[in-house]
């Protein structure tokens, strides 16, 4: 166990850092910098893309089904109207059997 305890001491011990460092650091940051600038416009460009879609697939969806509750609605007047002149000849049927029977 001791040794392992001495391991973990060794491990966080501080230690100075390397004197390059720190140019290292700064270097890499100014050249990961322009790929960070562009990544962020294109990630802004496939939520712009994304979004678009999405709002074209919701547009096309309101329009199929304002599309079919119109054929319904057309489906329901033609019914009325065949029902309508049914009920009209046979009214018109009822009041000639009503005339000839007086």
């Amino acid at each position: 166990m001791e040794e392992f305890e001495q391991e973990l001491r060794q491990a966080f011990e501080r230690r100075p850092a390397p004197p390059s460092l720190k140019r290292r650091l700064m270097e890499s940051r100014r050249v990961r910098q322009p790929r960070s600038h562009a990544f962020h416009w294109q990630r802004l460009a496939a939520a712009i893309l994304l979004t678009a879609v999405l709002g074209g697939g919701v547009v096309l969806h309101q329009r199929e089904e304002q599309r079919r509750g119109e054929a319904a609605r057309q489906q329901v007047l033609t019914a009325l109207r065949i029902t309508n002149h049914a009920l009209n000849q046979m009214n018109t049927q009822l009041a000639a059997h009503g005339r000839a029977q007086r």
